[in-house]
């Protein structure tokens, strides 16, 4: 026989069923104060006597998951404290509060921001995610979709630039967005109690409290109204640096080439000499005006010279591969460190470290050496594949340590063999090919000669990525050419190559190779 040893508690309800605790979320990215946050709005309600319980999500790693913090606070009723959720629920969100626009967005598809209940406080600042950066077409959300929904499913919105304003009174974002709550007038209490938080923090009490302040002033002046986030504006057309024993080939640039060819060649010039030399600029120049001589034959006036510039462009970004001399140059250079200082905010009396993680392939080491040895190397499957196991494994460079740096700095200063290299000689014949097929099909159908050479656009990186990219490179092409005799054979060459750019991200290029090869 078996018997119920289950406790039963008598749970009386502390109060009536319409009595409710006040809930927050905060949806916050690693080092912008999203705990300190959390940590004042329950002190916030416990100095008031509340009962207030936080919780909190964390993401997946640095900008691919922002952490999720969530408080309930409510009165104790007759001496009894009341049981708190641990997570939101969709429309049960009385406030939430954002550090970046497009976390805002991700909350109201989470479905915790509704029309009849929820104040949406957000930056309208970006901090690009992950996704965004390394997508390989244009992956940066779309904040105007954002902006719109806002409109529709928060009760009351306070939209503004959270971050430039903490930066400016010499804070940071969690002392605006306290201040922005604040002013929402979400919560029951009184300024003064929200400086008596932050003044318990002992901490950098002048300046939150001075941004907190500005906060609150700037959110009462909104009106509670979403703002849209500022577009990004233009960037100036500056002036390529450019070596100054290169400048002869930049007065080349101007005397040889029109207008709508010169702008884009003399940023091309300026990068293909920071990779290599002033002779590799003349050998881009010469290629350039090659190509100048064939679009001038092709009426090529009429169309701004748009073969020439495109060529210009992706000629450019061919030359200046990515190969081991090149990513231990630009990580050792002293404009990297002064970019890195400035964006974590490292002050004169701190020092800081970064760490490299590399995975060198038998490839790249191959590819620096002189072609006839390399091939000879690949011939060796035995001696190769011996080589590879104790080179293809992953390693962590502390770049500004005495070993780190000088081993990194060493390799970038094989830049003067680089033009020997077996990887040289391969990136070099690929390139002739591809400029050989451009030519060949422009002359046949001008607009299909320009979508040629922006595939070249599928080409980038090093390692396991610039295989992928030569893959989807061959793939591609190869279609054009079965295509070029089509009326339509450009606007299938653009598909195809802005399918190729976003597959594994909603692009299925097989998919429309087999649709193309059934007409």
């Amino acid at each position: 026989m078996m018997r119920d040893e289950t406790v039963k508690l008598q749970l009386a309800p502390a109060g009536d069923a319409s009595e409710r605790p006040i809930s927050l979320a905060i949806v916050a990215m690693g080092g912008q104060g999203g705990g300190v946050l959390t940590g004042w709005i329950v002190k916030l309600a416990e100095n008031a006597g509340w009962v207030a319980q936080s919780t909190s999500v964390p993401g997946v790693a640095q900008r691919t998951g922002a952490t999720i913090y969530y408080v309930e606070m409510m009165r104790p009723q007759d001496g009894k404290s009341p049981i708190l959720a641990q997570m939101p629920t969709p429309g049960d969100v009385d406030v939430v509060i954002a550090s970046e626009f497009i976390e805002a967005g991700r909350s109201i598809l989470r479905g915790i921001v509704t029309p009849d209940r929820t104040t949406l406080i957000a930056s309208s600042h970006r901090s690009f995610a992950i996704s965004e950066k390394s997508a390989p077409g244009e992956g940066i959300a779309d904040g105007a979709a954002v902006l719109e929904a806002i409109g529709i499913t928060a009760q009351k919105s306070i939209i503004y630039d959270m971050n430039a304003l903490a930066i400016e009174n010499g804070s940071v974002i969690s002392s605006a967005m306290f201040g922005a709550l604040a002013a929402s007038g979400a919560l029951p209490f009184e300024v003064e109690d929200y400086h008596a938080v932050i003044a318990e923090g002992g901490k950098g009490v002048a300046s939150s409290l001075r941004t907190f302040d500005a906060a609150f002033t700037r959110s009462k002046d909104t009106g509670q109204v979403a703002s849209p986030p500022p577009a990004p504006a233009e960037p100036e057309a500056a002036a390529p640096i450019v070596s100054p024993r290169a400048l002869p080939l930049v007065e080349r640039v101007e005397n040889t080439l029109p207008p709508p060819v010169a702008a884009m060649a003399r940023l091309g010039l300026a990068k293909v000499v920071d990779f290599q030399d002033p002779a590799y600029g003349t050998e881009y120049l010469d290629a350039v005006e090659d190509l100048l001589q064939l679009d001038k034959g092709l009426g090529g006036e009429q169309h701004d010279f748009e073969l020439t510039a495109t060529g210009a462009k992706y000629l450019a970004n061919a030359m200046a591969y990515d190969d081991v001399v090149r990513v231990a140059d630009l990580k050792t250079r002293g404009a990297r460190r002064e970019r890195i200082a400035q964006e974590i905010g490292v002050g004169d009396e701190q020092i800081f470290q970064t760490t490299e993680y590399m995975h060198p392939r038998m490839e790249e080491v191959v590819g620096l050496l002189p072609a006839r040895l390399g091939k000879w190397l690949q011939r060796r499957e035995g001696l190769y594949a011996w080589l590879d196991r104790r080179i293809s494994k992953g390693r962590r460079v502390r770049t500004y340590s005495l070993g780190g740096f000088l081993m990194l700095y060493f390799v970038a200063g094989l830049r003067g063999m680089r033009r020997a290299s077996l990887r040289h000689k391969e990136e070099t014949a690929h390139r002739e090919a591809w400029l050989q097929l451009a030519r060949a099909l422009s002359v046949r159908n001008y607009a299909l000669g320009v979508e040629a050479l922006k595939c070249r656009r599928l080409i980038k990186g090093y390692s396991d990525t610039h295989a992928r990219g030569l893959s989807k490179f061959a793939r591609v092409t190869q279609e054009i050419e079965r295509i070029a005799d089509r009326d339509d054979a450009a606007e299938w060459a653009a598909r195809l190559r802005k399918t190729a750019i976003r597959e594994g991200e909603g692009g299925d290029l097989d998919g429309l190779i087999r649709t193309i090869r059934s007409f």
